[in-house]
């Protein structure tokens, strides 16, 4: 699960970590009212304006209808007219940012539409470094990754300047140790005041990672300022969805609007469900028979159109749901559904399949492999459906090979 950054920086506040002020604004007038008040907090006249979506990389990127503006702005028209100047120019840009469309590397071409704004008090920045703690699940632990390279893609840096990345691993019996932080501070650059602070901060920010269950915590840039602090200035927190059942506090922070719909709804009805860019739906039971038919089908030249394990105790309605669900994609020119029966009888899918077909039709080819328990039931459930557009297949190749054929 993923949230916005000011609700990143709130959290990380919580803890006692440093983050400058700011206020979100969903609306024009909200973000011209936070104005002064920022300005008076930090003694800058100077704010910064973001828009807030689930992806990075905010600041190059552009607005479709707005070509000339990015995601992240520094207003400083404070410094030479005042708070007044600032205030225009605040409105301005929320007139634009809000409600248009945003385009990142991350985003991909269609872009996240922009609904709330984040303005925030300027820092006088001395440097800027770059911090993250990550899950890795090869080992098993948090790692710490820091580099000097701060405001820069972390990928960027460890393509072109990998010796620049410093790592430490931290071992969940005891946390960030002392050692590790003043080496990493070290590491960094950081001296005299800066270097206590900035101890300080990686302890925090790696004991709010363990705290919150956080499969990725990134601060880019990572901050100095004039006076010696360190300070988070962006914040980008992913979570573990595994540990999601204890951490109850998070739950309101999802922001459905950012996630996909189809996954949305696909969540509801216990399905594991993943968009992707192809054509060809796919509805499989159990994670490995899904990977595996995906592989098939672009072995065979076609592209799957989604990632969907119905899991092992899908009832009719749950099979039902998800091929209404595929059949949603406007992009879907074939599905191909892949059953092998253990806990999940075929007879169950069947009935599923030809009632979903009942209740939306079938307006694309449809394949269907069914192996394992009561298959022979559930294919007399096929055959007998008298469905126009609907394939048997003897196996997984067999399948994969007809529905790509058929959607070419």
């Amino acid at each position: 699960m993923k949230i916005h950054e000011y609700q990143a920086k709130d959290l990380l506040r919580e803890r006692g970590i440093s983050v400058p002020v700011g206020r979100v604004a969903t609306d024009p007038d909200e973000a011209v009212r936070a104005v002064r008040p920022l300005i008076e907090a930090s003694g800058i006249p100077v704010v910064v304006v973001k828009a807030q979506i689930h992806a990075g990389g905010r600041g190059k990127g552009r607005f479709l209808e707005h070509p000339d503006l990015g995601g992240v702005t520094v207003v400083t028209d404070g410094v030479e007219g005042g708070v007044e100047a600032a205030e225009a120019a605040v409105r301005s840009l929320a007139e634009r940012m809000l409600g248009s469309t945003l385009v990142t590397l991350q985003t991909g071409p269609e872009g996240k539409q922009v609904g709330r704004l984040y303005v925030e008090a300027g820092i006088a920045i001395e440097r800027e470094l770059y911090l993250s703690i990550v899950l890795d699940r090869a080992l098993g632990r948090n790692v710490v990754m820091a580099s000097t390279e701060g405001g820069t893609e972390i990928e960027e840096v460890a393509e072109h300047t990998p010796e620049k990345i410093f790592r430490a691993i931290i071992d969940p019996a005891v946390g960030l140790l002392p050692f590790q932080a003043h080496a990493l501070a070290w590491q960094l650059g950081l001296r005299g005041d800066a270097a206590k602070a900035g101890r300080r901060f990686l302890a925090a920010v790696a004991d709010a990672a363990i705290a919150l269950d956080t499969d990725m915590l990134e601060i880019n840039p990572l901050v100095v300022t004039k006076g010696g602090d360190v300070m988070a200035l962006d914040a980008k927190v992913s979570f573990d969805k595994n540990a999601l059942f204890r951490q109850g506090a998070l739950a309101p922070l999802r922001d459905l609007s950012e996630e996909d719909p189809a996954e949305v709804e696909a969540a509801t009805y216990d399905l594991s469900f993943i968009k992707l860019d192809g054509t060809i739906g796919c509805l499989v039971n159990g994670a490995g028979l899904a990977m595996a038919t995906m592989d098939t089908i672009k072995q065979e030249g076609g592209e799957p159109a989604n990632f969907l394990d119905v899991g092992g105790g899908a009832t009719t309605e749950n099979v039902t749901a998800a091929f209404k669900i595929i059949m949603k994609d406007p992009s879907v020119r074939g599905i191909f559904v892949n059953i092998f029966g253990g806990i999940m009888k075929c007879d169950t899918i069947a009935n599923g399949v030809v009632q979903a077909v009942k209740d939306v039709g079938l307006q694309v080819p449809l394949v269907v492999r069914l192996e394992g328990t009561n298959v022979e039931v559930g294919r007399s459930i096929i055959e007998g459906s008298g469905l126009a557009g609907l394939e048997s297949a003897s196996s997984m190749r067999d399948g994969a090979r007809k529905i790509v054929e058929l959607t070419a």
